[in-house]
């Protein structure tokens, strides 16, 4: 309680309300709640209190607590409040991560940790090499669980799952419930108790949301329009792929924008830097891949860019939830190209509202080119405004289709094709032997 008041936690959020009794009660429990409620503090406080209460000690390389997240990014958050909600308790909060050194690693896990915040790959990693164990484990936390399905963690958290000691509290969170969470629940969670304080994808309510209808080669400068507009502010801009997102950020920075960039070519270090200089005010603006969509808990920002709209649904609900956080206010525009349009109706779908149109025209569905859900080779897709006219394909190679059309009619058992009804493509190409046999008697 004195962590809670000097960090600032006068009334719990819904989330946190309804979690924490449970469990402290010692509840396995099922929470969800949209993205920027607290969730952390819905499990970390009890977590610690239930640490303290029991008194624990870690012997070598032994865990009391473990919490597996999807992302380095997501751990770092994680890992950063527990150390201050355990402030002056004497527990020791240690983090595992893939792209930091094993090393390093393995020498902080030697004298036992009470809490471990780990990624599933690298935490494996460890327990092999015989660095970490978990028979005295009495805690499991899997946070943000549907991205950790999605990231194809299933298998990860199987073993881990085994490996932990029973009996155990399991405490589940996630911003979504897709079915597979269901089945995860059941297998993971003993009579667990679920926790809804909202419906899964909707946002925020003081996010206002708007949408740009505009070309695919308009795109960047209508950010740029929108990001010059608000110089002031602290502006998020997804991009669907890594190659995007960097391409992105450079040609903001040479047109003298204070950028960084955050994707999955970047190392652990860059990463980090770039979250610190955001959060530092050091950038204004930060482009990023979905792996800042999730825990990237920010103060400040104020405009979140869909630069790219993503390919699940639920991912926008988790980056327009880096705005408006702890209760403020903040906006999440869209740049949607005529090849993304379905991808926007699945959102709106989704959320079940319908997102004010701040400029062009929403492209009806048919007439909109959609490449692979709006894929683009550097994360957007390639959409024209306009359908290709009916044809247009078929005109481009009228001679071979021709000439096969020819030799096939002219072809007679046993003998060649008259020299006269030979396409002017085929030349002296003999014909596959494969042919031969078939139009043999």
């Amino acid at each position: 309680m004195k962590s809670a008041r000097h960090l600032g936690f006068d009334e719990p959020t819904p989330i946190q309300r309804e979690a924490i009794p449970l469990v402290l009660e010692g509840n396995d429990i099922m929470g969800l709640a949209q993205t920027g409620t607290g969730k952390t503090a819905a499990f970390g406080f009890p977590l610690v209190d239930r640490l303290l209460e029991s008194n624990f000690k870690p012997r070598d390389r032994s865990v009391g607590a473990l919490i597996l997240a999807p992302t380095r990014e997501l751990v770092n958050q994680i890992a950063e409040n527990l150390r201050k909600f355990v402030h002056d308790t004497g527990l020791r909060v240690q983090v595992v991560i893939g792209g930091a050194s094993l090393n390093v690693q393995v020498r902080k896990l030697e004298r036992g940790v009470h809490i471990l915040v780990a990624t599933p790959g690298r935490l494996l990693d460890l327990e092999k090499r015989d660095a970490v164990r978990f028979d005295e484990t009495r805690f499991l936390v899997l946070d943000e669980a549907d991205q950790m399905l999605d990231l194809g963690f299933i298998h990860d958290l199987r073993k881990i799952s085994k490996l932990v000691a029973r009996p155990r509290q399991t405490l589940m969170f996630s911003a979504t419930m897709p079915k597979q969470i269901d089945e995860l629940a059941k297998t993971y969670l003993t009579a667990p108790v679920r926790v809804e304080v909202s419906p899964p994808g909707k946002a925020v309510d003081k996010i206002k949301q708007s949408v740009h209808f505009v070309a695919q080669k308009e795109k960047t400068n209508l950010l740029k329009d929108c990001l010059i507009e608000r110089q002031n502010d602290v502006s998020l801009v997804f991009a669907r792929t890594k190659h995007g997102s960097e391409k992105l950020m450079k040609h903001l920075v040479d047109c003298g924008f204070r950028a960084a960039s955050i994707h999955g070519n970047k190392s652990q270090g860059q990463r980090d830097r770039a979250i610190r200089q955001f959060k530092n005010r050091e950038i204004d603006v930060l482009v990023a891949t979905d792996v800042a969509a999730r825990g990237i808990d920010i103060p400040g920002v104020s405009h979140v860019y869909n630069y790219d709209l993503p390919e699940v649904p639920e991912n926008y609900v988790h980056r327009i939830g880096r705005t408006a956080r702890a209760g403020a206010n903040g906006e999440a525009v869209v740049l949607c190209s005529p090849a993304e349009i379905k991808l926007f109706k699945a959102v709106e779908k989704l959320m079940n509202i319908s997102i004010e149109v701040a400029s062009g025209v929403e492209p009806d569905l048919s007439e909109a080119v959609s490449r692979g859900g709006g894929g683009g080779r550097n994360g957007g897709g390639g959409g024209r405004w306009k359908s290709r006219p009916k044809g247009a394909v078929g005109k481009k190679r009228p001679s071979k289709k021709a000439g096969n059309s020819a030799q096939k009619r002219t072809a007679r058992p046993g003998k060649s094709s008259p020299s006269n009804t030979k396409p002017a493509n085929a030349s002296s190409r003999r014909p596959k032997a494969n042919n031969r046999r078939r139009r043999s008697p």
